[in-house]
């Protein structure tokens, strides 16, 4: 999978590269304060794009949290895309968050979709419907599925994903990103064990959101 031993996200490079090139054009004017605006912004597209390794729990009925950031909303919901009622957790990222996400289990990709939208606040409840977002239906431990969709927000407009349909995915492993601030909807069985409450913080590949049945 992309990205598996790099320090800073494949994707981020040629944004560094173009910050970082600015910059040094920057210096060569002597035009100060520009060069050091330019070479800040390039520090801070490193710090967005960084790739740090998780420690994963190893439980196989474990769901981990597929997001660094805050859980903002907590609750039954119908997924759009099966129809079927489940228990929805929402994670937000700020742009100080670490943006790689991972697969919340271990299992085969059933099904994949995409939908064009909007670029609403992601805090808005009306984004889970009308944002662009991109999902997959992962079958786990037992039979079980759980739905996992990457919604871009307000600044986020490119959503990546490295899974397709078929393609297997351990628990923890990375799976794609969006850029510059975001939110994923996690849909568990509404059975499900659920571990974590609104506003706590979540690290990727490492809280555990709840426990399939």
């Amino acid at each position: 999978m992309r990205n598996e031993k790099n320090l800073i996200a494949v994707e981020g490079y040629p944004f560094i590269a173009v910050a970082g090139f600015t910059a040094l054009m920057f210096a060569v004017l002597s035009w100060k304060l520009p060069a050091v605006f330019a070479f800040c912004l390039t520090l801070f597209i490193a710090y967005f794009f960084r790739n740090p390794e998780r420690t994963v729990p190893q439980d196989e009925n474990a769901v981990v949290a597929p997001a660094d950031g805050v859980v903002i909303y907590l609750g039954k919901a119908r997924e759009e895309h099966t129809g079927v009622e489940m228990m929805k957790i929402s994670i937000f990222m700020s742009v100080f968050n670490v943006h790689i996400n991972r697969s919340p289990v271990t299992g085969g990709v059933v099904d994949t979709f995409y939908s064009r939208g909007k670029f609403l606040d992601v805090r808005d409840e009306r984004a889970t419907f009308e944002n662009e977002r991109a999902g997959l239906v992962i079958e786990g431990p037992h039979g079980k599925r759980i739905v996992v969709v990457q919604v871009a927000g307000l600044i986020a407009r490119r959503i990546v994903c490295y899974l397709q349909k078929g393609d297997s995915v351990t628990r923890g492993a990375r799976y794609g990103l969006i850029r510059f601030g975001s939110r994923l909807d996690v849909y568990l069985p509404g059975e499900a064990d659920i571990r974590v409450k609104s506003g706590e913080k979540t690290v990727a590949g490492e809280t555990i959101l709840g426990y399939l049945s």
